[in-house]
């Protein structure tokens, strides 16, 4: 277990005994050093704290993992999806779980791997430094959106949400729909930060690390959509046993706190 004792100084004493837990240290089950690269699609909800985490999972583990990034549905051909359609190298997927689920359907992801990992708030943002609309109570939201000038979304989980259900709810959907932009494979707050739409909408972990922008707040309790991201294995995986131990990692009690700190609130194994 050498592996584990060169986790680095700010390696907490919980995170070392919940990769323990997690089996993830350098040997394999039969005795013999753990061998080959561990392959992650993860969508943009995770993406900041699964960023945050890999690197003391690869410390530990003795592997390289190696990522994809893509949205958690659509056609675009970075989407997880469309990778998993191409045949992509994948042991860990991670993205919307209504979207897992329909992986598993497909036969992509291993039935019964399914781990729930996070619950992640829609919020919205202006570039920085930009007037602060009100988004506080769903009034102010409509008075917003009619008024912005131009408005982005992405066309993963917070965009299907908007554009299909909470425009209707709003009743606003004619006067703000024309205004509005689906972004494809670019985060919604690089759109918003050089000036190509006055107003961002994507889920909260995914606006606060852009820089450029101003995160105004999440949508009001009324129509806010909460989206659970979560973890599975790929049918198609040549590191399932890995794939579970990274999957156990970033579902512990040691990986919370980072997680929380990116705008989501950890579903964390107990």
């Amino acid at each position: 277990m050498k592996p584990l004792l060169s986790l680095t100084r700010r390696a907490s004493l919980p995170l070392l005994a919940a990769l323990v837990l997690a089996g993830c240290g350098s040997l394999d089950n039969a005795g013999k050093p753990a061998t080959g690269d561990i392959h992650v699609m993860t969508s943009g909800g995770f993406t900041a704290a699964y960023n945050d985490l890999r690197p003391d999972f690869e410390r530990s583990s003795g592997r390289t993992v190696k990522t994809a990034y893509g949205a958690s549905m659509g056609n675009a051909d970075d989407s997880i999806p469309s990778r998993l359609a191409r045949n992509e190298p994948a042991d860990v997927v991670i993205l919307a779980r209504p979207a897992l689920d329909a992986l598993v359907a497909q036969g992509k992801v291993v039935a019964g791997s399914q781990v729930d990992l996070v619950r992640s708030s829609i919020g919205f943002a202006v570039r920085k430094g930009a007037p602060r609309p009100d988004i506080g109570t769903v009034d102010a939201l409509k008075r917003t959106l009619l008024a912005a000038p131009s408005i982005a979304y992405s066309a993963s989980a917070s965009g299907t949400y908007y554009e299909t259900e909470l425009l209707k709810k709003l009743g606003i959907e004619d006067q703000v729909k024309p205004k509005s932009k689906r972004i494809l494979s670019e985060r919604v707050g690089t759109v918003v930060a050089r000036g190509d739409a006055a107003l961002g909408l994507q889920q909260v972990s995914e606006l606060l690390p852009i820089a450029g922008v101003d995160y105004i707040g999440p949508l009001p309790a009324e129509v806010q959509r909460v989206t659970v991201f979560s973890a599975g294995i790929a049918t198609a995986s040549k590191q399932p046993e890995a794939a579970r131990q990274l999957i156990r990692y970033l579902n512990s009690p040691a990986a919370a706190p980072t997680i929380a700190k990116t705008g989501l609130e950890p579903l964390t194994a107990r």
